[in-house]
């Protein structure tokens, strides 16, 4: 799961979070965590963003506060989670049991020209989640830490943040559907049933 810089393969480390994923919903900020989530097996599940960044957690603490027994994985990058650093404090005070976010970080801006973040200068994400009020966190960087992290997205003892410290290398393309109201009705479909599209 190293790549040779000594940092996560992102797409490895997303084919280990989403194995046998069960009912788990996952929303997908814009760019790469997009495209691994597609590339490692589109699903109903999935809700990639193909735009709006900064909105990832929060359309993650929407979709858990609206289904608290189902856990709920925002799985997004660094300059998509510093945009909407904001939303950390309202997930802390709202405190969804079922809703982790891992926060894939390269510290870079992958998908317009890799221009460095604010973490490649030391910010930390992980303090900022505690100042924010989360009380259960990881910094990951070994793939032996990587079995932890999958077991504490199902545990339900949220919420929960983390940040993954991944290879900024970029990876083959592999788009999920671009029309946003298809992705939203097979998300709720598959949560709400086949009569979901009669609730719209």
């Amino acid at each position: 799961m190293l790549a040779s810089s000594g940092k996560l393969d992102r797409r490895e480390l997303t084919a280990a979070l989403l194995a046998d994923r069960g009912e788990l919903a996952v929303i997908a900020g814009l760019g790469a965590p997009a495209w691994d989530i597609t590339a490692v097996g589109d699903h109903p599940l999935n809700l990639p963003l193909w735009g709006g960044m900064g909105g990832a957690a929060m359309i993650g603490l929407g979709l858990a506060l609206a289904q608290p027994t189902r856990p709920v994985l925002v799985l997004t990058g660094d300059g998509e989670m510093l945009m909407g650093i904001g939303a950390l404090a309202t997930i802390a005070v709202k405190a969804p049991k079922n809703l982790s976010i891992v926060v894939q970080d390269n510290e870079h801006y992958g998908e317009t020209g890799m221009q460095e973040t604010a973490t490649r200068h030391g910010v930390d994400l992980v303090t900022m989640a505690k100042g924010a009020g989360f009380v259960r966190t990881m910094f990951v960087t070994k793939p032996e830490e990587v079995p932890a992290l999958r077991a504490a997205i199902h545990a339900g003892e949220g919420p929960f943040f983390v940040v993954a410290k991944i290879d900024a290398a970029s990876k083959k393309l592999v788009l999920p559907p671009r029309d946003g109201s298809i992705i939203q009705n097979r998300m709720r479909e598959a949560i709400l049933g086949p009569a979901a599209h009669h609730q719209l």
